[in-house]
C-alpha cells in the first residue's frame, strides 16, 4: 500500500514572473525618449547617468559573488529554509521556525551544492527567531560578518540573499532599501523581495555585511502578492545569542523545545541493530501516524538495505533526499505474510539522505529494530 500525499508533502515549487522585467524595460525605454527629446546637455547627463547606474551594479555583482558563498539552503525533510555561515569552522545562523520542528540533524546545501550534515545546537529563547547550527567536520569555510550593532539607518541599500519558494531557486539575491526600523522591536523593515524559503537568510549591508536575518513578510493573501514589507532580526539582537552560543550559555541559547525524536538520529550503514519505540509526543505525519527521523550521508551507486522489524506496529519505511525534495523509495510490507518493513535501493547520488520509520496506522505505538548496511555485490 503506498503514501502519496508523503510524495506531494515534499515536492518542490517552482514559481516564475516576468512582471518585474517587464516593468523595468518600460521604465528604461521611457528615460530613454524623455532625454532624445531634450537634446545634447541632457544626453551629456544620461552617460553621466549610466556610469553611476554601471558602478552600482559592479557594486551589487561583487557582493553578491563574495557573499553568495557563505549563504546556505537547510533541508529538513518536510520543507527548506536559509542559512548563513558565520565562523570558518561551521557555524550558521538561522530562524528557530526553520528547525524548530526537525530532528536534531538537518541537511545542509552549501552554495556550490555539496550537501553536509549539521546539528541543532541552540535555539534563541523569549520568543527570539534565532537558531545555530553546526555544519560537522569543517574548517576553513567562507563566512559573514557582522555589522555594528545599531549601524543599520532608514534609507541605507540592504541585500538579501535565500532560496525562496523551492530548494532549486537557491543563491537567489534581491535588494531594496530600509523602510523603517522598528522603534520598540528593533526590527528592520525593509523592501528588497523575500518570499516562503528566505527565512534565516542574511541581510546584508553595501559592503557585505549582515545588518540582519530575514524573518517575516506581509503579503497580500488573497492573491498571493509581495507588497515591499519584510522584517529582518538586527545585529544587536544576533550578536548576544551568538556570543551565548559559543560560551554554551544554556540560558540564552537553549533549545526552544527537546526534539520530540529522542533517539539517535544517525543510521549507522554497517549493519549495527538500534531498538527504540514510537509513542505518544513523538512528530506525526498528516495522517497521524507516529514517525522517526534517522540521518546518513550516502554516495552514489551504493546499494542499500534496510529492515524494520516489530512485534507491536506494522513498520513503514520511507527514504527521502531533502535536498532535492525527493521521496526516493518506500515500504510497508516484505510481503503479505510479513509485515516487518525492508527497502534496498541503490542511491542516486553523493547527499544526505533521511530515512522515516513510521508506524503505519494513526495513534499506534510500539517498539522497534532498525538495521541498515552498505550490501555486498
Amino acid at each position: 500500500m503506498k503514501r502519496k500525499f508523503l510524495t506531494t508533502a515534499i515536492a518542490g515549487i517552482f514559481v516564475s514572473s516576468l512582471f518585474g522585467y517587464q516593468l523595468t524595460a518600460v521604465a528604461d525605454n521611457y528615460q530613454i525618449n524623455k532625454q532624445n527629446l531634450l537634446g545634447e546637455k541632457t544626453v551629456k547627463t544620461k552617460s553621466s547617468l549610466i556610469i553611476a547606474d554601471n558602478s552600482e551594479e559592479q557594486k551589487r555583482i561583487q557582493l553578491y559573488e563574495k557573499a553568495s558563498k557563505s549563504v546556505v539552503a537547510i533541508a529538513t525533510g518536510f520543507g527548506h529554509g536559509s542559512g548563513f555561515i558565520v565562523s570558518p569552522d561551521g557555524l550558521v545562523l538561522t530562524n528557530a521556525h526553520v528547525v524548530q520542528d526537525s530532528s536534531k540533524t538537518v541537511a545542509i546545501v552549501l552554495a556550490d551544492g555539496k550537501q553536509v550534515v549539521a546539528d541543532v545546537v541552540g535555539f534563541g529563547t523569549d520568543g527570539l527567531d534565532l537558531a545555530a547550527l553546526k555544519i560537522r567536520n569543517q574548517k576553513n569555510l567562507p563566512y559573514l560578518r557582522l555589522a555594528s550593532p545599531g549601524s543599520a539607518r532608514v534609507g541605507q541599500s540592504v541585500y538579501a540573499i535565500g532560496t525562496p519558494l523551492s530548494l532549486e531557486l537557491q543563491n537567489t539575491l534581491t535588494y531594496g532599501i530600509i523602510s523603517r526600523i522598528d522603534p520598540k522591536l528593533g526590527l528592520i523593515q525593509h523592501d528588497a523581495a523575500v518570499n516562503p524559503g528566505n527565512s534565516g537568510g542574511p541581510l546584508l549591508n553595501s559592503d557585505g555585511q549582515v545588518i540582519g536575518v530575514n524573518s517575516a513578510i506581509f503579503n497580500d493573501t488573497e492573491i498571493k502578492r509581495f507588497i515591499g514589507i519584510s522584517f529582518a532580526i538586527p545585529t544587536e539582537l544576533i550578536q548576544p545569542f551568538l556570543v551565548a552560543v559559543e560560551k554554551g550559555n544554556a540560558q540564552l541559547a537553549s533549545e526552544r523545545q527537546q526534539p520530540r525524536n529522542s533517539q539517535e538520529t544517525d543510521l549507522p550503514l554497517n549493519g549495527q541493530v538500534l531498538e527504540a519505540s514510537l509513542k505518544n509526543g513523538d512528530r506525526t505525519l498528516p495522517n497521524n501516524s507516529y514517525f522517526h527521523t534517522y540521518v546518513f550521508e550516502g554516495k552514489a551507486g551504493q546499494q542499500i538495505t534496510i529492515e524494520m522489524d516489530s512485534q507491536q506496529i506494522d513498520p513503514h519505511l520511507y527514504l527521502l533526499l531533502p535536498a532535492k525534495e525527493k521521496l526516493i523509495a518506500a515500504n510497508d510490507d516484505i510481503s503479505p505474510k510479513d509485515f516487518n518493513a525492508r527497502l534496498t535501493v541503490t542511491l542516486p547520488e553523493d547527499g544526505v539522505y533521511y530515512l522515516l520509520a513510521n508506524t503505519f496506522e494513526a495513534g499506534e505505538s510500539g517498539t522497534y529494530s532498525l538495521r541498515a548496511a552498505i550490501s555486498q555485490r
